[in-house]
């Protein structure tokens, strides 16, 4: 039996004129000789250059003087070491040297994609058979940087979406790291990153039970003035900082309408993007509701799987997770616990489907093999494309097949509500294949989702069009479900 898919006419397109500000700096010697040139100029230089910079930037960020001061300060040191009396520079003069130490990046100059869908926490002032939602998307600039970018919209009785107006300036969220860690699971996760304990101890052996951030970094700091240490212990020391800066809060402000707020990468261990975000909203067995999102970190050589929870959209806290469960890509946790415990979706080998129960939402071990490949369109690998939906029938898990020319395909799946290690059913058909208009993009051949939601007994499904842009597709349940049971 076939399903019939509504494929709604919305695109959800790059937009070049997305921009954000970002600090910027050429090293330390040719960013001595940039200031070397500003301190040469008269006030009167100073004066004229910076207001023709301001009067070309400041209609595009909010309060790009504060972005200056701050990027100014981030070279203080530089500026110091010539000598220079920090201290005794003018205002203008210090945001002029911001200035050149700042540059605009375009989030979404070459694609917006590989979206997911929650209900948003408030649901007043809707008519009968509407839904208001948030939409999380990838955003993808230049050097394929990625971020996290959000749209609110409306789904009505027809489930027709009406997105709201986006807002005209995009800002970046303030960051506070984690103040205290735990020693004993801060080791195991080193274990886990494989990182040599003849390196890692001469550190954690100086460090107590419980630990701040910036005692770490200073032991690490200490010990890499050492010019002469091998290749290896150097890398060591890094990637312990690496996972160090992995945690911490970020924090929007309340002016800021939620397609304002962008999640940027922060930590080292996402330099190079913050990729493939399944937002789920959970609700734990009091009743309370969270939002999560596990995501893929990555700084060029290297991934990282992290955990985004929040409450409002305007604080997040961002941890990485660990444990043997917590691999590669493609985790995906469930939106309620399971007897007890959470449970989560896992491709730990790049192939197939893995399930795993926790009593913590960052450990993650002994996973359980769910779904192989088993149909030609998903021979190559088999994965989750976002959280599973409850539903009587059971927990519905979207899925994506890759399959000869590496397409990938949108599949749908059906666990046992009681015992989801039971699969009891499975399209043989893909639910979405890439149309012909579909095809082109950044990576062609690709439809993918990282979530979906269920409203007036239909599947919204929004997903990616060849890693380029997005739209979403509807799809009635009772049907879905005929089909799923035929299998």
């Amino acid at each position: 039996m076939r399903v019939s898919v509504e494929r709604k006419d919305v695109k959800f397109l790059p937009d070049c004129s997305r921009v954000v500000v970002r600090f910027f700096m050429n090293g330390d010697q040719r960013t001595q000789n940039l200031v070397a040139r500003i301190m040469a100029m008269s006030d009167f230089q100073v004066n004229q250059t910076l207001e023709q910079t301001l009067r070309e930037f400041s209609r595009r960020h909010r309060n790009i003087s504060k972005v200056f001061f701050k990027h100014c300060s981030n070279i203080r040191h530089i500026i110091e070491g010539m000598q220079v009396n920090y201290d005794d520079l003018s205002e203008d003069r210090k945001l002029l040297i911001g200035s050149y130490c700042t540059m605009e990046f375009a989030l979404e100059s070459a694609a917006f994609f590989n979206p997911s869908i929650v209900e948003d926490f408030d649901q007043t002032y809707l008519e009968e058979g509407e839904k208001r939602v948030i939409i999380s998307f990838r955003a993808t600039g230049e050097g394929h940087i990625s971020s996290l970018v959000f749209r609110r919209a409306i789904i009505d009785k027809n489930n027709d979406l009406h997105l709201m107006k986006i807002g005209n300036h995009i800002d970046k969220a303030e960051i506070s790291h984690k103040k205290l860690y735990d020693k004993s699971r801060f080791i195991e996760r080193l274990s886990e990153m494989d990182i040599p304990t003849k390196f890692s101890d001469a550190i954690m052996d100086r460090l107590p039970d419980r630990f701040e951030y910036y005692a770490l970094k200073q032991e690490v700091r200490r010990i890499l003035e050492d010019t002469n240490m091998i290749a290896e212990r150097r890398m060591a020391l890094e990637e312990m900082t690496w996972l160090v800066d992995s945690f911490y809060d970020i924090q929007f402000k309340h002016d800021a309408d939620l397609s304002a707020r962008v999640i940027f990468p922060i930590s080292e261990s996402e330099s190079r993007g913050i990729e493939d975000a399944r937002f789920v909203r959970f609700m734990d067995e009091d009743g309370k509701t969270k939002v999560y999102a596990t995501y893929t970190a990555y700084n060029g050589h290297t991934i990282l799987p992290k955990l985004m929870s929040t409450d409002d959209f305007y604080t997040f806290r961002v941890m990485p997770l660990h444990g043997d469960g917590a691999q590669n890509k493609n985790l995906a946790l469930f939106p309620s616990k399971i007897k007890g415990k959470y449970a989560m979706l896992a491709r730990i080998d790049g192939v197939n489907n893995y399930i795993m129960f926790s009593d913590r939402t960052t450990l993650w071990k002994n996973p359980i093999l769910l779904q192989k490949p088993k149909y030609p369109w998903e021979f190559t690998q088999i994965g989750n494309c976002g959280s599973p939906l409850w539903t009587p029938e059971g927990w519905l898990i979207i899925t994506h097949g890759v399959g000869p020319m590496r397409r990938y395909c949108i599949g749908v799946s059906l666990l046992d509500l009681e015992d989801p290690t039971k699969e009891i059913g499975r399209l043989k058909e893909p639910l979405i294949t890439p149309l012909e208009h579909e095809r082109e993009g950044y990576v062609p051949n690709v439809v993918y989702s990282c979530g979906a939601l269920i409203h007036n007994q239909s599947l919204i499904l929004p997903y990616a069009l060849s890693d380029y842009s997005s739209t979403y597709a509807v799809v009635n349940l009772a049907e879905l479900f005929a089909a799923l049971k035929e299998n």
